[in-house]
């Protein structure tokens, strides 16, 4: 059914889903020849009732309308409704053209973030709507109706953008981007299912797709019916639109607005101007970014020469899933991770382990880890999926191939969260990978993170470290058990009781429902505070159990959380710690002004994630 044929369906009941157009009047005479050669009623059938009065056959039908019809022309409608009860009808078309306006109108204000959806947002005049509603009177029949379908099918794919934006606000804080975050919505999908099941994904992207569909169709079903009320009633709906325009530029020229929110916008053009511009730099960012990555301070450096501050020493760079400044500098937080780190620090100390902390920037926040990881390591600022496949498929050197450059160090991978092949995996030179199947894990997920903390960090002591005779070992381990949603969460245990993960099946009915956990901002922030301590309790208590004189730890959270838990905080701080028991480690980084412990004070030195690899390096190699 065309979109024409759908639109006649929501017009007035006596208007024959005709527009009062000028070839109107040459089609009258065909249409009269047609009711002339209806065949007579046959003997005991009762005519068709024609309505009374002008009144009641609608306003299309009025005398002097331009589109007086005979009773036989009326449309039948729905199994003969609208002849039956023509009132009726008449309340039906002008609520249908109320909702079309209000849904036009919607979709013209509406922002794309939810945090600026208040009710000043809707009483504003779109220089968009006003634009619009000129270019459709002016038109000529068959190019209006064209210019109505395109344009409704239009405004129906810009609200469709703002609602993505919303999500992506929502969880990434920032808008979509139209060139490079396509694969983020596999991945959505796949954090619904993994998080809510099999069934609450099909329900949330059928529920998204029909949504979709509704907003695209509605949108041009509207602005289409909306284009022939104005049409029919042409002065009125040129007036109007003239003292909108008149309007428009009033407010705008004197700045009027509406608490905070200006009453003349042009929203939507700048909107769209934006997201222009974001696909233009999408496009020329490829090129930028070969630029960088030729650029590399160790590529010459003879093997010999890299990292000899650290021979000898097993180097563990950890991250922890969402560890952001958010957790340490929040009112809401703070408290309870300092009493965490505060621990930590003592049961350390009086280990033997010394350590150092401060911030780094994250190019990411809310999701995106790998962007993260591979910034860290890559001395690359790694901002978006474009330019992660453009380093993974390079020979650009990171900080993992760089030890194992050196012939001095086994390196591996612990990585619980990857459950698929991956491929870029070989990129990172580690000698061994292992993932979520390859721990030893017989335990029950916990919502998105298939292995808890502790067994992991156990996994790594019983596969790797704990062997006897071995060579030293540089591994890159990625926690997961922080990870989005935070529910339920693993808590410690007694380490001799891990055994093969069972008895985390007990644990985990004990833990929150993330369906009931969600309904809640305050109680996601708790949960994830809880989730970040025993992640810190995981890493620590491995330290204090199984560290040496070699062991030398590097952690870090890998970027902030969902703006749910940060209260709309944009920024991308994330903790970074060095722990070591060889004091002559910590020497080397005396210069960098890191605060004593493993909570960085606030003003606590504060560099891009990309700097640290080349930093690192230097203060590991012969000039250190």
């Amino acid at each position: 059914m065309s979109l024409f044929t759908r639109s006649r369906q929501f017009s007035d009941p006596t208007e024959g889903g005709a527009e009062p157009d000028d070839d109107t009047a040459a089609k009258e005479p065909a249409r009269a020849q047609a009711e002339a050669e209806k065949p007579e009623a046959e003997p005991g059938t009762a005519p068709e009732a024609a309505p009374e009065t002008a009144q009641d056959a609608g306003p299309d039908t009025a005398p002097g309308s331009g589109s007086e019809r005979s009773p036989g022309a009326l449309k039948p409608g729905w199994f003969g409704w609208r002849r039956r009860y023509p009132r009726a009808a008449r309340g039906v078309s002008v609520g249908t053209t109320v909702l079309a306006g209000a849904l036009v109108l919607f979709a013209l204000l509406v922002p794309n973030q939810v945090d600026k959806i208040e009710f000043a947002s809707f009483v504003r005049i779109p220089a968009e709507g006003v634009l619009l509603a000129g270019l459709l009177l002016a038109l000529p029949p068959k190019a209006r109706r064209i210019t109505a379908v395109v344009m409704g099918a239009f405004l129906g794919l810009v609200t469709i953008l703002k609602f993505v934006d919303m999500g992506f606000y929502q969880i990434l804080a920032r808008p979509f981007d139209l060139v490079l975050d396509w694969i983020l919505i596999e991945n959505g999908t796949d954090f619904l299912r993994e998080t809510f099941g099999r069934s609450g994904q099909v329900l949330a992207v059928t529920g998204v797709i029909v949504l979709f569909v509704a907003v695209l169709v509605l949108t041009t079903l509207s602005v289409v019916r909306l284009t022939r009320l104005m049409v029919r009633h042409r002065p009125v709906a040129a007036r109007t639109t003239l003292i909108l325009g008149t309007a428009w530029i009033t407010c705008m020229t004197l700045g009027l607005q509406i608490g905070t929110v200006p009453i003349a916008t042009k929203g939507n053009a700048e909107f769209l101007g934006n997201r222009v511009e974001q696909v233009r730099a999408g496009l020329k960012d490829a090129r930028v970014f070969e630029k960088q990555a030729a650029v590399d301070a160790f590529a010459k450096t003879p093997p010999d020469q890299l990292l000899t501050g650290l021979r000898g020493k097993d180097v563990l760079f950890t991250f922890i899933e969402s560890y952001g400044r958010v957790a340490i500098d929040d009112p809401a937080m703070a408290r309870q991770t300092d009493a965490v780190l505060k621990e930590g620090t003592g049961r350390l100390k009086a280990a033997g382990f010394a350590s150092r902390s401060g911030w780094l920037q994250s190019p990411v926040t809310g999701a995106g880890s790998w962007l993260a990881h591979s910034t860290f390591l890559s001395g690359l600022w790694i901002k978006n999926q474009q330019r992660y496949r453009n380093l993974t498929t390079s020979d650009r050197m990171t900080l993992t191939k760089y030890f194992g450059k050196t012939g001095a160090w086994r390196t591996v991978g612990i990585v619980p969260g990857v459950r698929r092949a991956w491929p870029e995996g070989k990129y990172f030179g580690l000698d061994h990978i292992y993932d979520s199947e390859h721990l030893g894990y017989h335990g029950p997920y916990f919502s998105w993170t298939p292995v808890p903390d502790q067994f992991s960090m156990e996994a790594f002591q019983r596969l790797e470290h704990g062997k006897k005779d071995r060579e030293p070992i540089m591994a890159e381990i990625i926690l997961a058990s922080s990870h989005n949603p935070w529910s339920p969460i693993a808590r410690m245990i007694d380490w001799d009781d891990l055994g093969d993960g069972s008895v985390f099946h007990r644990i985990k009915k004990e833990g929150t429902d993330p369906a009931e956990v969600w309904k809640d901002p305050e109680k996601v922030r708790t949960e994830y505070r809880r989730a970040i301590e025993y992640s810190i309790r995981s890493l620590t208590e491995w330290v204090e159990r199984y560290g040496d004189d070699d062991t030398v730890l590097v952690f870090l959270g890998d970027h902030q959380p969902v703006p749910t838990v940060t209260a709309g905080d944009t920024g991308k701080d994330v903790p970074i710690t060095i722990v070591a028991k060889d004091e002559k480690v910590l020497d080397r980084v005396a210069d960098w002004g890191w605060t004593d412990g493993l909570k960085p004070a606030g003003n606590a030195p504060r560099w891009g994630m990309d700097k640290f690899r080349d930093r690192f390096m230097t203060a590991y190699g012969p000039q250190g």
